[in-house]
């Protein structure tokens, strides 16, 4: 499981409880870059409670500085293939995804129906609790905008909150992804989807952050909006064959 931070403090302690809690026993990995609240240190305290000398649950991978969502993400799955994982999930700090839903995302990998499983806002209509109208409208167009440029079937292609196979995170060149910020998450699934791997969609209510700060802006925005564009049409001129990379 990897949680990348900036500025979490209010709620680190509480995700990390409610992951290690779950009956599946995930690892956990927290990628912060340089918190200046104390995110950081908040989770090397929890580390004394759920590590030991035979088993490591809690990682934290500190990084110098805000580098952006899509590099924390690359450099937690670095660490997961170097470290064998069979499954790689994403959460938010913010509580925005219920934590109870990882079992399902799970699931739906462990059990061989999906490489990969998209926690979907969209999937079964709107399922948003105290987002602004305005900006529902924006997500869920997003969302049929990326779709229809680049033809992936999935309903919520800007979410965050998902289960990949390990083969997935194998076949993808994780050097080669282009976007650091809002639109990573549409560059992943959209290769997934171009090296043949199988996504689904598990519905889920998504709850706006109640502690902390929104990351969002209109610059991630404007990323994904043009971006999008310009991958679709470079992969007009590439090959998606599968072979695995190590890191």
């Amino acid at each position: 499981m990897i949680i990348p931070t900036y500025n979490e403090r209010e709620n680190i302690e509480l995700i990390i409880h409610a992951v290690m809690e779950l009956p599946e026993l995930f690892d956990l990995l927290i990628v912060d870059d340089g918190s200046p609240d104390g995110t950081g240190s908040l989770v090397k305290e929890l580390q004394r409670k759920y590590n030991n000398d035979s088993n490591t649950r809690l990682h934290l991978m500190e990084r110098k500085g805000k580098l952006g969502l899509g590099t924390a993400y690359i450099e937690g799955f670095k660490f997961a293939l170097r470290n064998q994982y069979e499954y790689v999930l994403q959460i938010d700090a913010d509580f925005s995804h219920n934590p109870q839903d990882l079992s399902r995302l799970y699931a739906s990998v462990s059990t061989g129906e999906n490489d990969l499983a998209v926690g979907s806002r969209y999937v079964t209509g709107v399922n948003v609790v105290n987002w602004p109208m305005g900006r529902v409208l924006m997500s869920y167009f997003a969302s049929r905008y990326v779709r229809i440029v680049t033809g992936i079937p999935i309903h919520d292609t800007t979410a965050g909150f998902v289960c990949y196979r390990k083969e997935v995170l194998e076949t993808i060149p994780l050097d080669s992804v282009k976007f650091v910020g809002y639109a990573f998450q549409i560059e992943m699934k959209f290769k997934t989807w171009k090296y043949g791997f199988k996504i689904g969609e598990v519905p889920i209510i998504f709850t706006d952050r109640t502690r902390g700060v929104s990351k969002m802006s209109a610059g991630i925005f404007k990323e994904a909006f043009f971006g999008v564009l310009q991958m679709t049409i470079q992969s007009w001129f590439s090959k998606f064959e599968r072979k695995k990379y190590q890191y």
